[in-house]
């Protein structure tokens, strides 16, 4: 029996942010490198489609919202959009720690970020596997009690209109159940950001991440 054909290789795909006013410029690079592009404007966001099968999908930051982007093409008009000054709340955390900052055009305005430890799940059974189960969830509610305060005190400090969670999200969403974030859970959430450890270097990127366009680059197979 002849063999089956090869699948070839898995697609691959990677994923930056380009800030508003960096958006003209990446896309001239994006079509110098690919042997240039068309424009795809849909529903799911501005799709660059490249002479050599590499595909680009630009997605905003936030939804227009009654407030477009100005500009005589989409792209202009995607950059005009992600480089309006809206304010954000960040609520990133991990078991490791946190970080939590309210930010704009990709600046902190008001931040804090800290460490807080819970265990990681262990192999052990029969009753060391029920201690240390109990003692992880006592150190998660912990943390979530924490972060929650921590984030609350920070929020005050500013209004903004759109909440961004990141990191783990099981523990985010607890984060924002508690009702010392009531009023803020009732926001808007942006899209989840995919941090490390949340300290204070890690933040101050993520603020500029979430207001950023999200460039998700697609490979053709060979």
């Amino acid at each position: 029996m002849p063999a089956s054909a090869s699948a070839g290789s898995p697609t691959s795909v990677r994923t930056a942010f380009v800030s508003g006013p960096r958006l003209s410029g990446w896309a001239e690079r994006f079509g110098s490198s690919h042997g240039g592009y068309r424009l795809q404007d849909g529903e799911d966001g501005l799709r660059l489609v490249a002479g050599d099968g590499t595909e680009a999908l630009l997605q905003a930051p936030w939804r227009a919202d009654g407030r477009p982007g100005r500009g005589s093409g989409p792209l202009e008009r995607l950059a005009s959009l992600a480089s309006q000054p809206r304010r954000l709340g960040l609520l990133l955390v991990r078991r490791g720690g946190y970080g939590v900052a309210v930010a704009s055009e990709g600046m902190l305005l008001a931040s804090k970020a800290g460490t807080r430890y819970v265990q990681s799940r262990t192999a052990a059974g029969g009753q060391s596997q029920q201690r240390f189960a109990r003692r992880r969830s006592n150190q998660a509610d912990a943390l979530v009690a924490a972060v929650a305060q921590q984030a609350a005190e920070v929020f005050r400090t500013a209004a903004f209109e759109y909440v961004v969670p990141g990191g783990d999200r099981a523990l985010a969403d607890l984060v924002l159940q508690d009702p010392a974030l009531r009023d803020y859970a009732r926001l808007p959430r942006l899209p989840y950001l995919d941090v490390a450890e949340p300290r204070a270097a890690v933040l101050k990127k993520a603020a500029a991440d979430a207001c950023s366009v999200r460039v998700t680059v697609t490979d053709p197979a060979v």
